[in-house]
């Protein structure tokens, strides 16, 4: 994969982006950020957003329902999800959501641990868990193809994957999904290079019949400091390589907010994305670990 220096260079050359501030009602003092796009289920729009304490990492997945244009009201008395990252998907019409728990580290509890669950919904309090990562895993994806079986997307770390690197595997359905397959998955050519690191966030069937990938790619600068950006990029047809990888937005080109840390100043983290029929795309973000944003931006799957 090109590096973020040389994606952010043509990205800057090139950008057309407007920012939407999003209305996300009903959490009070905490934050909501690190979204999912709007999903439709049973005939009412829903985002769902991690919700936490500025001072925590200890965060909540919470519903939100659509009230007005950009405007989402906390919807109450649902089963409330102990996980980070919330993201949604729909296999055999049903829906799956995911996020990422975090536990103390059996090895020292004043120490954390992370894992990606997923969760078969049939109302908003009713939650089957139905898959538990492997310890150390973010970013895990599911994606239904059009034959029926199931892309998944990993991001190992360390000794296989460094900062964070993605994988690829096809199984025949979640019912197949295991930690000894993810962690078999291969990781795709043309991955994140160097110290950069990066995962998927939502998966996209193109008209074409290739597979789009929206995601974020990040570094740390000298200070230590995190930098991230939402990128896209296309799987070629067998799934094992990265194509086509483009930035698509960085902090610049959202409205001001405090982040939740000083280090986190500089975090777009990418959540979902809309397709318009006009050749635009809305894409849903966290930005500084402490706010929703929304940005109008070009189809990055358009015209690649």
């Amino acid at each position: 994969m090109k590096s973020i220096e040389t994606l952010l260079q043509v990205y800057r050359e090139t950008k057309t982006a407007s920012h939407t501030r999003l209305e996300l009602i009903g959490a009070f003092d905490k934050d909501v950020y690190n979204i999912t796009a709007p999903f439709t289920w049973f005939g009412k729009e829903y985002i769902a957003g991690r919700v936490e304490a500025r001072d925590s990492e200890f965060a909540e997945v919470r519903f939100f329902e659509n009230t007005a244009k950009d405007t989402y009201q906390l919807v109450e008395n649902t089963t409330i999800l102990a996980l980070q990252d919330p993201f949604v998907t729909f296999v055999q019409g049903e829906l799956i959501i995911g996020g990422v728990e975090v536990f103390p580290k059996e090895s020292d509890r004043a120490m954390l641990d992370w894992r990606t669950n997923l969760y078969r919904a049939t109302s908003l309090t009713d939650f089957e868990q139905i898959f538990t990562g492997p310890i150390g895993m973010k970013d895990l994806r599911v994606k239904e193809l059009t034959d029926g079986r199931i892309l998944v997307l990993t991001r190992p770390q360390g000794e296989k994957g460094g900062r964070g690197k993605i994988g690829a595997i096809v199984i025949n359905s979640l019912a197949d999904l295991t930690i000894e397959q993810i962690e078999k998955a291969p990781l795709l050519k043309r991955n994140f290079s160097g110290d950069e690191w990066g995962g998927g966030n939502e998966i996209h069937l193109l008209e074409d019949g290739r597979i789009g990938v929206l995601g974020h790619i990040a570094c740390f600068d000298e200070a230590g400091d995190r930098h991230y950006y939402a990128c896209s990029f296309c799987l070629n047809e067998d799934f094992t390589q990265i194509e086509q990888e483009k930035i698509i937005a960085e902090r610049a080109d959202f409205a001001p907010s405090e982040p939740k840390r000083p280090d986190l100043a500089d975090v777009v983290f990418s959540g979902g994305l809309i397709r318009n029929s006009d050749g635009t795309a809305e894409l849903y973000a966290g930005i500084g670990d402490s706010d929703a944003q929304k940005l109008t931006i070009p189809d990055p799957f358009k015209n690649n």
